[in-house]
């Protein structure tokens, strides 16, 4: 059966101007990360997919090594732009990324122009596109120089790979070197997608936050649920099934007595907003515009329509802002500590 998009799909969501640019975002994006790869039936991804653009979300999030195996949610999405957007590519933002492992030798990751390059034309080739939307820079490269990484983002750009560049946790000294590269450059970095919670604030100790608006950035954070963490999935224990029971970049250890109790207190604040805990924990990513759109990921297309529905309540009282700061004071889960630290 023909997918037809829910007629008005852009009525059920909210679009923010990414940094200084042109380009608009929705307030909550669609990340392909995990259950894209082989472990997961197409019909359910294709599913995932059409449910998320029937809420207004026209933003998909990919890189070269998702899967698995890696290159597996780039192929699977590229089916679904035949099978069901074919006819929509102009209404997408559709991204990738280039840094983790993804080919053997020494020409596999981090940020070499040969690197980058090679990975954005695969990338390409395995979702069938002309041109990818936003090209990031997945992590930042402490053996190849600054110029070399940003060098090759700017030719992706000018080469018709991509429409715009943009980094993925770069701390705040390095946010600014890499900017001031691309406008010299003539190639602004017009976003930066760092991990970001309630359980995960580096962001403001780092000052990324007031560095990203200081220099008209765009922003994208991903993990706003940190990892499931952030629902009611693991209240009663590690279900089977989850990513911290298949170790999917989620270890189990992680998910401590003292963090449950923080989720618990977090879900009573939730519940009293009249909100589920994800949806709660989405507006708080967003609640003061700084941030231009939280990145999620789904399993099951009612997981989409949740977190969606964040958008219909982003503002806090200073009491609940006060209390959910209180009861995560002592969380600090970051799991991309080592890249947004050099």
């Amino acid at each position: 059966m023909t997918y037809v998009p829910h007629p008005v799909r852009y009525s059920r969501m909210t679009y923010r101007r990414c940094g200084a640019s042109g380009l608009k975002l929705p307030a909550i994006s669609l990340g392909l990360w995990h259950n894209f790869g082989h472990d997961t039936a197409h019909q359910v991804k294709r599913e995932i997919c059409r449910t998320a653009f029937d809420h207004g979300i026209t933003h998909f999030d990919l890189a070269n090594n998702y899967g698995p195996p890696p290159g597996s949610a780039e192929e699977a999405f590229g089916g679904i732009l035949r099978t069901d957007f074919a006819h929509h590519r102009d209404e997408l933002i559709i991204s990738s990324k280039a840094g983790y492992n993804m080919w053997q030798g020494p020409y596999g990751e981090w940020g070499s122009r040969k690197y980058l390059i090679a990975s954005c034309d695969q990338s390409l080739k395995r979702m069938g596109l002309d041109y990818v939307d936003i090209f990031y820079s997945h992590r930042f490269d402490p053996d190849t120089p600054l110029e070399e990484t940003m060098g090759a983002l700017d030719h992706i750009v000018r080469s018709g790979r991509a429409l715009y560049v943009g980094i993925s946790s770069y701390s705040s000294a390095k946010t600014r070197q890499a900017a001031a590269i691309l406008k010299d450059l003539g190639t602004p970095c017009v976003i930066h997608q760092p991990s970001y919670n309630i359980l995960n604030r580096w962001v403001e100790k780092d000052g990324l936050r007031e560095t990203l608006e200081d220099l008209g950035i765009g922003s994208i954070a991903f993990t706003p649920l940190a990892q499931g963490i952030l629902t009611t999935k693991y209240l009663g224990g590690i279900p089977q099934g989850s990513r911290a029971a298949q170790g999917k970049s989620l270890n189990p250890a992680t998910i401590t007595p003292r963090a449950i109790e923080s989720v618990r207190a977090l879900d009573a604040i939730a519940q009293a907003r009249g909100q589920t805990l994800a949806q709660m924990a989405i507006a708080w990513v967003l609640r003061d515009g700084k941030i231009t759109t939280a990145l999620i990921g789904a399993s099951r297309p009612e997981q989409v329509v949740d977190c969606a529905g964040a958008i219909g309540n982003l503002a806090f009282t200073a009491h609940e802002l006060a209390e959910i700061d209180r009861v995560s004071a002592e969380e600090d889960i970051n799991l991309w500590a080592r890249s947004s630290a050099e």
